[in-house]
């Protein structure tokens, strides 16, 4: 993905992506200035140039993104990369008004989705990225289905396709399946592999009077729904409905099949006594504590360190076809401010973010690589060593399908209060199915698309 070479491209999109550079500045005009068009990767030669960037990361992640600032710092001595972190609900509240900003960041981390780097793509905030794409290949080198996480089309009526708005990273976040390691052994089980071999094994630890499944409903919980849902929704047919292609329903995806399956765990008793007054903190909590076989969850999200990384694995369950998908994203879409008067430095950086070096540099720091499988893993880091094969998996399947309430700004609120009412008997799954429905198909009617 990334070559050192200086390269010159004359973007097919220049055009559009001036435009968006024009449109975006205050006050600006919407003229085009065709001397701008040509984009390069020979950032030596940009003279000295600082550019600003504002993320979400801390902790581990906030390490990873410090030591990718670092590398690139060395290897262009006349770039300056200047930071700011702030919290993620600031941040992604606040982009838009920073991305106005003449004082504002020139690289940011948006989040994924129509509730952010949608509503900046449509505002003319950030670059239109097609020109560095073919500089840098990242149309033959991104997997699609993570590809299309970035992509909108220029009238902004349709996600998932078009032109590149955002870059990944050489990093993701996974929904999948964590197991306690101690648990598992005592039932003389293997991890589970299937939707089968964990419906198998959930029976067993229950029949053993474990709490088979960790959970915690109070606040949300959907990462259980997600999760089984890809075990078992066709993934075009899933992508495409988040990416608002009309011709496929909600019912299409394997939702409503999801949604039954949990309702029966439920109603077997296979979650967290009380779970529907647990909150996802203490659920995690709980799951830590040892109060649980297995946990659906967002990697990353546990906290593992130390003899945890060996206490707890991590399992990416295959389809009944054998091949496998996996809700799952890079941990943040990095986008050009359209005013950042550098722009061919900024893209040099966001492919550096996607390198292999990028992915070791994860590992090395206990996160999950994406992207590349040209990783070396530790040896005692057991569950990490699951996330990175699940990633690497999905890279080889192209498996990856995108959280499905990225298909409406407010699909998230609407997945929950009816999980919460399937739970409780007021809705049944095919109510929920409906309810998810009817919650995209007024979103595509305000885009403009009939459904």
């Amino acid at each position: 993905m990334k070559e050192h070479r200086a390269r010159l491209v004359l973007g097919t999109t220049a055009v559009l992506s001036l435009l968006a550079v024009a449109g975006c500045t205050p006050g600006g005009s919407t003229t085009t200035d065709d001397s701008s068009s040509a984009v390069s990767d020979d950032v030596a030669a940009a003279g000295d140039v600082t550019l600003r960037l504002s993320d979400f990361w801390g902790s581990a992640e906030g390490e990873w993104i410090d030591a990718m600032i670092e590398q690139f710092e060395s290897e262009y001595p006349n770039v300056t990369i200047d930071r700011t972190t702030e919290d993620w609900g600031q941040l992604t509240s606040t982009l838009n008004l920073q991305l106005q900003d003449p004082d504002g960041p020139d690289i940011a981390s948006a989040n994924n989705g129509w509730q952010s780097l949608g509503t900046l793509a449509r505002g003319n905030l950030v670059r239109n990225l097609d020109d560095y794409a073919e500089l840098y290949g990242w149309d033959d080198e991104v997997p699609t289905t993570i590809a299309r996480q970035n992509q909108f089309t220029t009238d902004f009526t349709t996600i998932g396709s078009g032109s590149w708005f955002a870059t990944p990273l050489a990093r993701g976040s996974l929904i999948g399946l964590y197991y306690n390691v101690e648990k598992l052994d005592a039932l003389g089980l293997e991890p589970p592999q299937t939707l089968d071999d964990l419906e198998a094994a959930a029976t067993a630890a229950a029949d053993a009077g474990e709490i088979p499944f960790a959970y915690g409903s109070v606040d949300g919980g959907t990462a259980v729904l997600l999760g089984v849902q890809a075990m078992l929704a066709d993934k075009d047919a899933l992508n495409d409905f988040i990416y608002d292609d009309p011709d496929v329903s909600a019912a299409d995806t394997a939702l409503t099949e999801a949604a039954t399956t949990i309702k029966a765990w439920a109603d077997a008793g296979w979650f967290t006594p009380s779970y529907e007054g647990i909150d996802y903190q203490t659920a995690v909590a709980n799951f830590l504590d040892g109060q649980g076989v297995f946990r659906f969850e967002y990697t990353g999200s546990l906290g593992l360190a130390g003899d945890q990384l060996n206490q707890f694995g991590y399992v990416q369950l295959a389809q009944d076809s054998g091949s496998t998908v996996g809700v799952g994203a890079a941990p943040g879409a990095m986008v050009i401010s359209s005013s950042c008067e550098h722009p061919d430095v900024a893209a040099a950086f966001l492919d550096h973010l996607m390198s292999a070096e990028g992915s070791q540099t994860a590992v090395d720091i206990g996160l999950v690589p994406m992207l590349n499988t040209d990783v070396t893993l530790p040896d005692d880091a057991l569950s990490l060593q699951g996330e990175a094969t699940a990633t690497q998996t999905l890279d080889a399947d192209d498996g990856y399908v995108p959280y499905i309430d990225w298909a409406s700004p407010t699909l998230l609120d609407t997945i929950t209060q009816n999980m919460q009412l399937l739970y409780a008997g007021k809705v049944t799954p095919e109510q929920l199915t409906e309810a998810v429905e009817a919650d995209r198909t007024a979103f595509l009617e305000e885009l403009g698309q009939d459904s």
